[in-house]
């Protein structure tokens, strides 16, 4: 399971300095050197590359994870209102999404615990959203959101986990991973 940590981050400041501080922190390596791939996904340079980390920020805070022989992603983002969320449901998800979404009471929430699913798993894949949100379908049980489908480039439904955080107040994240590739 990654190891995760929720930090102040000041509008409009780079993320990755204070997320390498955590990571380097983490890892007890103050050298630690993080490169970003021409996708921009952040790796673990050598001794580390046994580990992976990624980050999300949102309004004024910053999420940060590190998995140990496991590709990780994240996503953060400020509970609102989201007027249109329907809208982009329909235009972005699966249909049976969409449809799970019109059926919730509360579907501000509900819109935001998938996008931040669905975002997390893009993430750690490396693709992130250009990916195409609706290449990844979701459903919910008792336990929260499950994959239950995705393009065959993202492995299979069963390889995936899923966390959904309330890191604090106002805010919803997801911690998504799967074993790195032998």
């Amino acid at each position: 399971m990654p190891r995760w940590t929720w930090l102040p981050h000041p509008h409009g400041q780079p993320a990755q300095p204070p997320a390498r501080a955590w990571l380097a922190a983490e890892l007890g390596d103050p050298d630690l050197q993080v490169r970003r791939d021409g996708r921009q996904r952040p790796h673990l340079q050598p001794p580390h590359q046994a580990w992976d980390c990624n980050w999300s920020h949102s309004g004024e805070r910053l999420l940060v994870a590190l998995a140990h022989g496991a590709r990780v992603g994240v996503d953060l983002e400020r509970l609102q209102r989201r007027p249109r969320a329907l809208e982009v449901a329909k235009r972005y998800f699966t249909e049976r999404e969409a449809q799970w979404l019109a059926a919730q009471d509360d579907r501000d929430l509900a819109f935001l615990r998938l996008w931040c699913a669905k975002e997390a798993v893009l993430k750690a894949h490396g693709h992130g959203l250009s990916f195409g949100l609706h290449r990844l379908r979701f459903e919910a049980d008792a336990a929260g959101l499950r994959l239950v489908e995705c393009d065959a480039e993202l492995g299979t439904p069963e390889q995936w986990r899923l966390d959904e955080i309330a890191p604090g107040p106002g805010y919803l994240g997801a911690i998504a991973w799967r074993p790195k590739p032998l």
